[in-house]
């Protein structure tokens, strides 16, 4: 597969407005660690039913950034890489489970940082203020999703001609935001990502593009999925959306129902709708991104 080249371009969401709608945002995780054998690096490695986990810590000009390498260990053959970008609370256990799920797969990936240092916050504050700094500066967060990026492509278990992104809420709107900035991506899936003031670009020709969204999310709005839609066509871009019924934000995280009562806040787990989303990323990567 050719290789895209990473151009500048203007920040494709309107970022006054995502900093407002985040303000009102709260997904769930926890805050548990991998450990594991170490190096002087500061990496470590740990394996498990054949899936092997890495912690690597990799560079964005002078900032250290901590992320977790998930891929089979029974075979050396190359894989398509994936980057796994986390929700607003920060790289904790939620997108590292979900990292070693597409390990599972048969795929290579990895569970960026995209706060610096591993940092993991509890309060919706903290949250927003960390989601509120990568949102107001577009070069940072390209500059973050690219250091992801070429440290998974530089990884022996990754086949470099094929690297895609996944990720959730926060993660979701980072990775569209990524390809619409000249990320060179193969294939993006967004699962309740918000969509408001996204605008497309010709270099997202060459990628695929996959949305999950729950019906009943109060944070993405008719407009702006109607929005959606007319970028992602103006510019010839192909694209899946689904929409799951019932569903509401942060509906693919099983600890969303507590959060949501605990902050009041119209979030849920729906386990329909996150296998459904689930099957449809995966019936979607073997489409155009398949593992094996």
């Amino acid at each position: 597969m050719k290789r895209k080249t990473v151009t500048g371009m203007r920040f494709p969401f309107f970022a006054i407005s995502i900093i407002a709608m985040i303000s009102l945002m709260v997904s769930a995780c926890d805050n548990s660690k991998i450990s594991g054998s170490g190096n002087k690096n500061g990496n470590t490695s740990e394996a498990e039913g054949g899936i092997r986990s890495e912690r690597i810590v990799y560079m964005s000009g002078n900032d250290t950034l901590i992320g977790y390498l998930f891929y089979d260990s029974s075979t050396e053959d190359a894989r398509p890489g994936i980057i796994v970008v986390h929700e607003w609370w920060g790289n904790n256990e939620y997108p590292r489970m979900r990292a070693r799920q597409l390990a599972e797969l048969g795929y290579t990936a990895f569970a960026a940082d995209m706060y610096g240092n591993s940092r993991v916050v509890e309060t919706p504050q903290e949250a927003q203020q960390l989601a509120g700094q990568i949102y107001s500066d577009p070069q940072l967060l390209k500059k973050r999703m690219m250091a992801a990026y070429d440290t998974l492509s530089k990884m022996s278990q990754t086949d470099k001609s094929k690297i895609g992104a996944i990720g959730y809420c926060f993660g979701g709107t980072v990775s569209l935001t990524a390809a619409s900035m000249g990320v060179p991506l193969d294939a993006v899936v967004s699962f309740h990502g918000g969509l408001k003031g996204f605008s497309s670009s010709p270099e997202m020709k060459n990628i695929n593009v996959l949305v999950c969204n729950g019906r009943s999310d109060e944070f993405v709005t008719r407009e702006d999925i109607r929005s959606f839609k007319k970028e992602m066509e103006k510019n010839g871009i192909a694209y899946e959306f689904k929409e799951y019924e019932g569903a509401t934000h942060a509906f693919t995280n099983p600890n969303s129902t507590e959060t949501g009562k605990k902050y009041q806040m119209p979030i849920a787990y729906n386990e329909t709708a996150d296998k459904a989303s689930w099957q449809d990323m995966k019936d979607f990567f073997d489409q155009h991104f398949p593992a094996r």
